[in-house]
């Protein structure tokens, strides 16, 4: 959603920011935000959340983020109006304040060390909301549905039969639903609570980028089997490439750094079954994200298609949707040493445990 230099007038007047400065940040592709400055140099972030999540999503992120707080790990805090609220009704748009959090955040993984950083930070992410009893009112439901997935992309196929890139799109799905009937199965897993979407640009690194920081954008906060959110992570952490580029590959180095310091800050709180499953989940998940690309490229949808390098919507998501299917041949070829990694980031973890008992 694309911000403009300076918000509404309405918007700055009802939330007494007349006083400050504004600049927009291009970060992000649901919510429009500004970075503010206020008189007194207090610099905090102002958004217009996207209608798609309902004004309660802030009582969900004011909870998470209070228990965070509480345990001493850094996490942006919402920033209540003069009247107190968290939501504010501005024009008929939900708008909100929240605390800034100075340092950069990156498009992709650049080296080991960032890996390992963002995998320590999401495992003690995951520690400290894991003793969290709060029932979520943004419910997102199905949002990893694998089969829901690839059944809205074969609806795709049927309802857009005479779209001029068809037989493209065609050739595409086939390879999905070919890698989609060999994928393994993960059977019934816990769920807990996770960030929901912890691809590396919603990291905030240290300036010196040495320390990953904390989690930003808490929209997806919810309950979900945990090896799903660790398989997206690693899908987004591992390709060095960008996600709309065809020569997409999963890279051990990255990803061994990576579930090393999940493993670090995780600590007992991953069963082994869950350890297990995570090479599955990773496959999973990138074959679940080519059939949603697939699909859209039918339905031409897109949050961020660039005219400049591609001739329309459905041209941009196909070519996602073939970076996503070379990352699942890449996983799928390196799947032993994968599994490989993972058990040797369980074994240090339970032979550390062991040492201490």
């Amino acid at each position: 959603m694309a911000s403009s230099s300076i918000p509404n007038i309405n918007v700055i007047a009802a939330l007494g920011l007349s006083d400050a400065s504004f600049e927009s940040l291009p970060a992000g592709l649901i919510n429009a935000s500004w970075l503010v400055v206020m008189p007194d140099g207090e610099r905090r972030v102002l958004q217009r959340v996207n209608p798609i999540f309902p004004t309660t999503i802030n009582d969900d992120i004011e909870v998470v983020t209070r228990h965070l707080q509480s345990f001493g790990v850094l996490t942006p805090m919402l920033i209540p109006s003069a009247n107190g609220e968290l939501s504010n009704k501005i024009d008929d748009e939900n708008w909100r304040q929240l605390t800034y959090i100075s340092g950069r955040t990156f498009d992709w993984i650049e080296n080991t060390h960032q890996a390992e950083e963002a995998g320590a930070l999401l495992g003690r992410f995951h520690t400290t909301v894991d003793g969290l009893d709060h029932r979520f009112s943004n419910v997102r439901l199905k949002v990893h549905d694998t089969v829901m997935h690839l059944t809205n992309l074969s609806a795709a196929l049927k309802t857009h039969e005479n779209h001029t890139e068809i037989s493209r799109v065609k050739f595409l799905a086939n390879e999905i639903f070919g890698l989609a009937s060999r994928l393994p199965k993960l059977g019934n897993q816990p769920e807990r609570i996770v960030h929901g979407d912890p691809k590396i640009s919603n990291i905030v690194f240290s300036s010196d980028t040495k320390k990953a920081k904390c989690l930003i954008d808490l929209d997806t906060l919810g309950h979900m089997p945990i090896v799903l959110e660790i398989g997206d992570a690693c899908r987004s952490w591992c390709n060095p490439n960008a996600e709309d580029q065809t020569n997409s590959e999963f890279s051990i180095l990255i990803f061994k750094s990576a579930v090393s310091g999940y493993a670090r800050e995780a600590k007992s709180l991953l069963t082994k079954n869950e350890w297990d499953k995570i090479p599955a989940a990773i496959l999973t998940i990138t074959v679940e994200l080519a059939a949603r690309f697939c699909a859209d490229a039918l339905n031409e949808s897109h949050f961020g298609w660039d005219p400049l390098r591609f001739r329309s919507p459905s041209s941009h998501n196909q070519a996602r949707t073939r970076s996503q299917i070379n990352l699942a041949h890449s996983i799928s070829a390196q799947r032993e040493r994968i599994e490989t990694e993972v058990l040797t980031a369980f074994e240090s973890h339970h032979d550390e445990q062991n040492h201490h008992l």
